[in-house]
């Protein structure tokens, strides 16, 4: 019976031992070990060249390396692969890092294991070596295998080369294979200690690039790791503003344990204020009665601009209601005034009201308890039962100029002004607003009274006043809208459909989410707008809405007294400016929800273009109506006081019933 070494066989001597018995003595081994020294003439054969006896312990076999054989022998060199780059993971759970030791542990066998070899390899990972290959056949010997597998046995560590059963085969195969190893070691240059083989130590062909000699690296660091786009501004802001301030302090992150060290402190305080620092001297030297659009200390000039709105836009909601002067309002607003579509509410709200309810100030109180702490009131006037009420974030009441109004009566004979109009103007920035809100002549047929109207509106109205034209080069004196950047004109302008009601009802009844369009062949702003007898100048968003005129008071259902009004969309919201694209429409829709008048609300969204402006205006000085954002502030504590109270009182009186 022969046994692999696992190296091929290249010599004409072949050593064979007859094993009688089943167990080989120490005695026979040295003696053979001896013999084979003499039979090789003086010479040292290679394990790889001639058979070496099967009894040979290791400690014998080491002496087989004189200095002729370092000459004779051509080691190859090795390049080994450059280590990898260390990774970071993710914390992992205690199953997870079990899972991923047992398979490094597995990985770590079949790269140390010939790669033909399918035995067990139990014990490997305490002899650092992995199972001897299988009895049954001999592996060959490849380059691979020789760099990255030794092949001894498990059981090696707890046998020594004089077994407790001597002279089995098993031993013979075991040191054998612990023989092959030997020599397969001080092929590679590496020495053994107690008799246990070792890895040799690899060399890379070149060298590696140098690492750092700080042991707590930030680039091996997997805790409190900051994102490249996350880092600390605080450099930045020492060279922009010379100043840094926080609102977290180092004992609170601490603390809450939010951090860990000090690096990971430093990047959760906040660095610099949103608030932009003032220097000393521009404070000396800054004079606000000479604005300059690029000065770096202006109020209203560029910077200050870019702060609060990057992109130069702002949100504007305008909305039109003829209240039919009714004295009960609606229980809620908030469908009205904050419509569930957009996802964020609008930067300024102007609400225009006709024939409005006789408790102005009530009207005003409810608008403000709707919009909340966050708007302020920035001027409200009235004409009549006109009203208008401009709310505003109080975040920008700064940037306001003086607000100023103007009004016109269309309709002398009557004592109470219910047609006329009304327009408050102010300047935002370096941007001139004008909103107006009319109420022209009524009837079917009365096209002409109405377009008369509105030219004795842009005639008389006179604004601005006090507060200079931002482009007087573009204004006519015979045109108020001509004299401000962005106009917004709404109301209830009384323009009817031209068709009667029977095929009016057949539309609508078509379907309830029918295309208006049909509808609005018939209308009759649209219709004069086209020949460009009314609104010079003025778009209109694009109408997805029903008519908004007339229903009966608390009903879905439009005009079914005997007067058979036809529905209409008597109430439009339209708008124009200096410059091309400054006005977007965003959504232009009604309130079907409010029904406590024969006309829906209509309201509108837009984005429009703020510019940067010059400090040489009147400004408002953060003025707004202290006394109404008090009592609609109460106004609504106390609604949500009672809410809850009733909401408890329900739970307290639920009963119980036994059946």
């Amino acid at each position: 019976m022969s046994t692999p070494n696992g190296f091929p066989q290249h010599s004409r001597a072949s050593v064979t031992q007859s094993m009688e018995g089943g167990a080989v003595q120490d005695l026979q081994a040295k003696k053979a070990g001896k013999a084979a020294k003499k039979e090789a003439g003086g010479r040292v054969a290679l394990p790889a060249e001639g058979p070496v006896s099967v009894g040979t312990p290791v400690s014998e076999t080491l002496k087989l390396l004189p200095e002729e054989l370092k000459a004779n022998m051509k080691i190859k060199s090795i390049t080994p692969r450059p280590p990898r780059k260390p990774r970071l993971e993710r914390a992992a759970s205690l199953d997870e890092k079990s899972w991923r030791r047992w398979r490094r542990f597995r990985t770590s066998q079949e790269s140390l294991t010939d790669p033909n070899d399918t035995s067990s390899s139990n014990g490997s990972l305490q002899e650092a070596s992995p199972s001897p290959p299988n009895r049954g056949r001999a592996s060959p010997c490849r380059p691979c295998c020789q760099q990255n597998s030794l092949h001894s046995s498990p059981d090696a560590s707890e046998a020594s080369p004089v077994g407790k059963s001597r002279g089995s085969t098993s031993d013979l195969g075991k040191r054998a294979s612990e023989i092959s190893s030997a020599f397969g070691g001080l092929l590679r240059g590496k020495a053994f200690a107690g008799g246990k083989p070792r890895l040799s130590q690899i060399m890379p062909a070149r060298p590696l690039p140098p690492m750092e000699l700080n042991v707590a690296s930030h680039t091996l660091r997997t805790a409190n790791r900051i994102d490249s786009d996350c880092l600390d501004y605080r450099h930045y802001s020492q060279h922009k503003f010379g100043r840094v301030s926080s609102s977290l302090s180092d004992t609170r992150l601490h603390g809450n344990g939010m951090v860990y060290d000090s690096c990971s402190t430093d990047s959760m305080k906040s660095t610099f204020s949103l608030l932009t620092p003032i220097r000393a001297k521009d404070v000396r030297s800054r004079s606000y009665l000479e604005g300059s659009l690029m000065a770096s200390g202006a109020l209203l000039g560029a910077e200050e601009l870019s702060r609060y709105f990057p992109d130069r836009n702002i949100g504007i909601f305008v909305a039109t209601w003829n209240m039919q002067g009714q004295k009960e309002l609606p229980v809620n607003l908030d469908d009205f005034l904050l419509p569930t579509d957009p996802d964020y509410a609008q930067d300024m709200y102007v609400i225009g009201v006709q024939e409005g309810c006789p408790d102005r100030r009530e009207w005003e109180i409810r608008l403000q308890e709707t919009l909340g702490p966050h708007y302020v009131l920035l001027y409200s006037a009235a004409h009549g039962v006109l009203y208008m009420s401009v709310f505003i974030r109080r975040d920008l009441i700064w940037f306001c100029s003086e607000v100023e109004y103007a009004t016109v009566t269309t309709r002398i004979v009557s004592q109470i002004k219910t047609k006329g109009a009304l327009g408050i103007c102010f300047t935002f920035f370096g941007t001139s607003f004008l909103f107006i809100t009319s109420h022209f002549t009524s009837g079917d047929s009365k096209v002409n009274e109405r377009k008369l109207d509105y030219n004795k509106t842009i005639q008389a109205l006179t604004l601005p006043k006090n507060v200079p034209d931002t482009n007087p080069y573009r204004s006519s004196s015979s045109d108020v809208t001509t004299r401000f950047d962005e106009v917004f004109w709404f109301g209830d302008f009384n323009f009817r459909l031209n068709k009667d009601r029977e095929t009016v009802d057949s539309i609508l009844n078509q379907n309830p989410d029918t295309d208006v369009s049909k509808l609005l062949v018939y209308d009759q702003l649209t219709s004069e707008m086209s020949r460009g007898s009314i609104f010079k100048g003025f778009q209109e968003a694009d109408i997805h809405f029903r008519p908004s005129y007339k229903f009966d008071i608390g009903k879905d259902s439009y005009d079914t007294t005997s007067k058979q009004r036809t529905p209409s969309y008597t109430d439009r919201v339209v708008f124009r400016s200096r410059y091309k694209d400054d006005i977007q429409a965003v959504k232009y829709s009604s309130c079907p929800v409010i029904k406590t008048s024969d006309h829906r609300p209509v309201f509108a969204l837009f984005r429009v273009k703020v510019r940067p402006g010059r400090d040489n205006i009147p400004l408002a000085a953060g003025q707004f109506d202290r006394e109404l954002y008090l009592m609609g502030i109460k106004r609504r504590i106390t609604r949500e006081l009672q809410k809850r109270r009733e909401q408890k009182d329900q739970k307290s009186s639920s009963i119980c019933s036994i059946s």
